[in-house]
C-alpha cells in the first residue's frame, strides 16, 4: 500500500500561464497530488534534453530556472513529466506549446 501511495503516479499535468508561471501536478493512484509552482520571474527556458540511460536515448522536458545574481546563467534544472516519460513527439507537442506561451510574455 505505501508503494501505491508514494511511488504509483496515475498522472502529471503541467499548466502555463504567461503572466503567472508555471503549475506543475502529479496525481497518484492513492489519489495524492502534489503540485509545485514555478514564477515566470524565474524561467530562463523550457527545453528538451537528451540522457543516455544503458542501451538508449531518453528524451525528457525540463524548465531552466535563472540565477538570481546572474540572469544569462542557469541556477538549476527542473524535470517535467518525471513519472509519465512521453514519447519525443508528444514532449515537442508540448514544448512548442510552451514557448508560444513564453514568447508571448517577453
Amino acid at each position: 500500500m505505501l508503494h501505491i501511495h508514494f511511488v504509483k503516479v496515475d498522472h502529471e499535468s503541467l499548466l502555463v500561464i504567461g503572466s503567472l508561471g508555471i503549475q506543475v501536478s502529479s496525481s497518484y493512484a492513492s489519489g495524492r497530488e502534489v503540485t509545485s509552482f514555478i514564477e515566470m520571474s524565474k524561467i530562463k527556458d523550457i527545453v528538451i534534453n537528451e540522457a543516455v540511460y544503458l542501451h538508449q536515448i531518453i528524451y525528457y522536458l525540463c524548465v531552466l530556472l535563472k540565477e538570481p545574481s546572474e540572469p544569462n546563467e542557469v541556477s538549476s534544472v527542473v524535470t517535467l513529466f518525471q513519472s509519465s516519460k512521453p514519447r519525443l513527439n508528444c514532449l515537442v507537442k508540448v514544448y512548442r506549446s510552451c514557448q508560444e506561451i513564453l514568447s508571448k510574455c517577453q
